[in-house]
């Protein structure tokens, strides 16, 4: 990390880091969207206007408000706006609904929701009236505005929660997950410091802003100085031509991502997609091994993937000086600031190479949940976060993952790992995406399906075929999978479009 960033990097909130950055370099850009740009500048100048225009409607420090806007430059000016005033503020996915909104309304005690109007054909506003939130306001083209000089003093206390931020809730009602803004800042710094970015780099937002990769990745900007274009909707081919325009260095968003751009490329693949991308880099679902290959080969630049989650947007990232042995079977290396300790089911600390459940501690772990109970459940005696990750370190400190802990199928008294069987499945080349669950069985108490997406074209599979293949790459015999499921496509969510395998399982637990 250059001194510049570095520096940076200690601001103790958000808005000085923004401020601090205006001042560094207030005419470069930061933000390009169509035919607009944004200047570090304008980003402070205007959100100072937007702060004060929501003072006037009754926004304070410390009071709540959420929000639920598409990936546009008038949304980071309202949270940027937001952080100037220290007030509290509640992302909100674009694509929830009323379930899982009226929740996050309800338990974040909202005193204000911003909402995009009518977004891709659906009344934002109709479902915050239905609900009955408090403070409703439309934020798509224009945000309330105000005379700067009525503002209270900017917050000066970093490690106050500030941000809430909301889990999938895959399975149940989601969880409110409490962020201060260095969190936040220690998160992004984090992945600055592995990606090493430089000033003339141009980077991409294709993911949902209200995410918690997106402060993760403007505080990458504001570090480093450079700008980022924005996606409101990300879609290939269509998406392509703003790459091109906007001479897009470095791009990604997980793992989905990279195979979109595959797909893309390989339609054509005398010519590249995208001729000034050197990087793509994400995280937040799992990565195989040949899709790190195939991108390195096929879309002619790095790969580098991480690992995070809503409770620690960032917590190891692959570096693009590290080897490809590594950035392919690794999820990269933590920062200084990050610890991580591979424990077993008693918390006890593990040795390099074997694996345990993932725990973490650091000043980019959240605070906790909004739910008192939750808080306590999620954190060991010692202060580290219990993720359910199962993994280990190699001698050389990169974190492998090898599933979750409800990942792994226990099949007749064995341990078999998911992600071990998905590896060797995306090496099939009439399989395009692979997800591998454990099912009940009264017999073998699970038994393991693996259920697949096939590419167009691809001859049909069998169960005997494909576990032919498993037994080619080297799976032992008593991990082979015991039922087959084609299917048009994977469910997925709406985010990062990871795998939602519990409706896989919900899918296919009837026999």
């Amino acid at each position: 990390m250059t001194d510049t960033a570095h520096a940076l990097g200690a601001s103790r909130t958000f808005w000085e880091l923004v401020d601090r950055r205006a001042a560094l370099t207030p005419d470069r850009p930061v933000l390009l969207q169509d035919d607009r740009t944004l200047t570090f500048g304008e980003l402070r100048d205007r959100a100072e206007r937007v702060a004060a225009g929501l003072c006037g409607q009754g926004v304070r420090p410390g009071g709540v408000v959420a929000w639920q806007l598409p990936t546009r430059i008038e949304t980071v000016l309202l949270s940027v706006a937001l952080a100037r005033l220290g007030a509290v503020q509640s992302p909100v996915i674009p694509f929830y609904r009323e379930r899982e909104v009226g929740f996050a309304l309800r338990e974040s005690k909202a005193e204000f929701f911003a909402v995009p109007g009518e977004w891709r054909g659906f009344d934002h506003t109709g479902m915050a009236h239905r609900l009955r939130a408090r403070g409703v306001f439309e934020a798509y083209d224009s945000l309330p505005d105000g005379d700067p000089s009525v503002l209270p003093p900017p917050p000066s206390d970093g490690t106050a929660v500030r941000w809430i931020y909301w889990t999938s809730g895959t399975t149940s009602d989601p969880k409110g997950v409490l962020h201060t803004d260095r969190s936040l800042i220690a998160g992004g710094s984090c992945l600055a410091h592995a990606l090493q970015p430089a000033s003339d780099d141009i980077g991409s937002i294709a993911f949902p802003y209200a995410h918690i990769g997106g402060p993760d990745y403007l505080v990458m900007l504001l570090l480093y100085g450079f700008p980022a274009v924005l996606f409101e909707q990300f879609a290939l081919p269509g998406a392509l031509e703003s790459y091109r325009r906007h001479g897009v260095t470095v791009a990604g968003g997980s793992t989905a991502f990279y195979s979109m751009f595959l797909t893309e490329q390989r339609k054509d693949p005398s010519r590249k997609i995208i001729p000034t991308l050197r990087l793509l880099a994400g995280g937040g679902a799992p990565k195989p091994p040949e899709i790190y290959h195939a991108v390195v080969r096929e879309l002619g630049c790095l790969l580098t993937h991480g690992y995070g989650m809503t409770e620690v947007p960032m917590i190891t990232m692959g570096a693009p000086d590290d080897t490809p042995e590594n950035l392919a079977t690794t999820e990269g290396r933590p920062p200084e600031a990050m610890e991580i300790r591979i424990t077993d089911e008693a918390g006890k600390p593990l040795p390099a190479g074997t694996d345990g459940e993932v725990r973490l501690r650091g000043e980019a772990v959240c605070r906790g949940y909004l739910e008192p109970s939750q808080t306590e459940a999620a954190f060991d005696r010692d202060g580290f976060l219990i993720t359910g990750d199962v993994g280990h370190l190699t001698a050389s400190g990169h974190l492998v993952l090898t599933g979750r802990l409800k990942d792994i199928i226990i099949r007749k008294g064995e341990n078999i790992s998911a992600k071990e069987i998905e590896d060797l499945l995306h090496q099939h080349p009439d399989i395009a995406d692979a997800a591998v669950i454990g099912l009940p069985d009264p017999a073998r108490g699970e038994r393991v399906c693996a259920v697949v997406e096939q590419p167009e074209g691809a001859a049909a599979l069998t169960l005997e075929g494909v576990t032919a293949h498993l037994r080619a790459g080297g799976l032992s015999v008593h991990k082979l999978p015991e039922q087959l499921e084609v299917v048009d496509a994977l469910p997925r969510n709406e985010t990062l479009r990871k795998v939602l395998k519990y409706r896989l399982r919900e899918r296919y637990s009837g026999g």
